[in-house]
């Protein structure tokens, strides 16, 4: 009979670290460099963008990071745009893909340090003996 199979040691953190990096920077290069593609799409359109596309425009801003560290260059803002009208959905889409990030990135250190941390000990009163002064 052969021996029973033992199972894999879990990896260490610093590889599910790397690991999540890894990830995190691929998929931010890949909607990086499709982003850049929406836009380049995007600017043949004749009707020049609005609201809604200026929404779009700015909640999309924050992932072309990569590809512009990286050196690509990439538009991130549509010239000629309808003006206020898009100006305030590209600030507003900005917006609200940072504080979608945020929130996330904010209630996952919470939630880290809670079950990092150890329950405080509250002190425990002795108390007094016959022989110890009283205050």
């Amino acid at each position: 009979m052969p021996p029973p199979r033992q199972a894999p040691a879990p990896p260490s953190p610093l590889a599910r670290w790397t690991r999540r990096i890894a990830a995190a920077l691929a998929l931010a290069l890949f909607v990086g460099t499709a982003s850049g593609a929406a836009m380049r799409w995007e600017s043949r359109r004749t009707v020049p963008p609005g609201f809604y596309r200026g929404l779009l425009h700015g909640a999309l801003m924050p992932l072309a990071w990569p590809t512009l560290l990286l050196g690509r260059d990439q538009s991130i803002y549509a010239i000629p745009n309808s003006g206020r009208t898009y100006k305030l959905g590209y600030s507003l889409g900005v917006n609200a893909c940072g504080a979608v990030f945020f929130g996330w990135f904010f209630t996952r250190l919470r939630h880290w340090s809670r079950s990092a941390s150890v329950p405080p000990t509250t002190p425990t009163l002795k108390p007094p003996t016959t022989g110890d002064p009283q205050p």
